[in-house]
């Protein structure tokens, strides 16, 4: 007998690839330009990592309760849409065989193939059939609620653990350009990683990636240095 040939496809990875990289680009970006931020305004070491780990947990269940907000109430738009076809089936059968049959015109075949395809795909599955070619909901890109809060929460940590750690073992008076440099390496080797996981070009994400994160770190410790002179 011979085997079924899987293929695994890029788009397999979006459940947990964007909320994963989308974590860890924030944990390093929030926590290296809070850090930087406290030490241009003069704070003790001891009060830089206090405030580094206060960024990190804040941080992290932050990032938890809003991609859990924002994916269930993708999943509670879809579950409800999901519900109206079925309706729509039980109701209107003849109505839904010759919607899916347009669609599938639409889509370049001619109508009596488009007819026969359709009749088909409603007999093994009709609910299925137009939940994937009307509402365009299909297993691979439905919403997951738990997967992106897990990974968005434990992204974040560990990208924020990074300069914290370098941190806590910089030397003081050098503290600035140690957490600068190496975070933006982070940033550059997580942008790397990020495309060539989803099957981009690897310099291209690095360099677009370091940028934001360099504005971001730059401004606040523009901003941390003001204030501190101020006070």
């Amino acid at each position: 007998m011979r085997s079924r040939h899987i293929e695994r496809h890029l788009t397999g990875q979006i459940g947990w690839l964007r909320p994963a990289v989308l974590g860890a680009n924030d944990g390093i970006v929030s926590t290296a330009s809070l850090i930087l931020g406290v030490a241009a305004a003069h704070a003790t070491h001891g009060n830089i990592l206090l405030a580094g780990v206060a960024g990190l947990v804040a941080g992290a269940m932050s990032m938890a309760a809003g991609e859990y907000v924002s994916v269930q109430s993708q999943a509670n738009s879809e579950q409800a849409d999901i519900e109206r076809e079925r309706k729509e089936l039980e109701t209107d059968d003849p109505g839904e065989r010759k919607e899916l049959v347009a669609i599938y015109v639409g889509r370049g075949l001619d109508p009596a193939l488009a007819k026969q395809v359709a009749d088909q795909l409603m007999a093994h599955d009709a609910l299925g059939a137009h939940t994937r070619d009307e509402l365009g909901i299909s297993e691979t890109f439905n919403a997951r609620p738990l997967q992106a809060t897990f990974a968005s929460a434990t992204s974040f940590a560990v990208g924020a653990a990074m300069p914290l750690i370098v941190t806590a073992f910089a030397p003081e008076e050098n503290l600035i350009a140690v957490i600068s440099i190496t975070s933006l390496v982070f940033l550059a080797l997580l942008g790397g990683v990020a495309a060539h996981t989803g099957g981009a070009r690897v310099a291209v994400g690095a360099i677009r990636v370091t940028f934001w994160g360099a504005l971001a770190m730059g401004l606040t410790a523009v901003v941390g240095a003001l204030f501190g002179t101020v006070a």
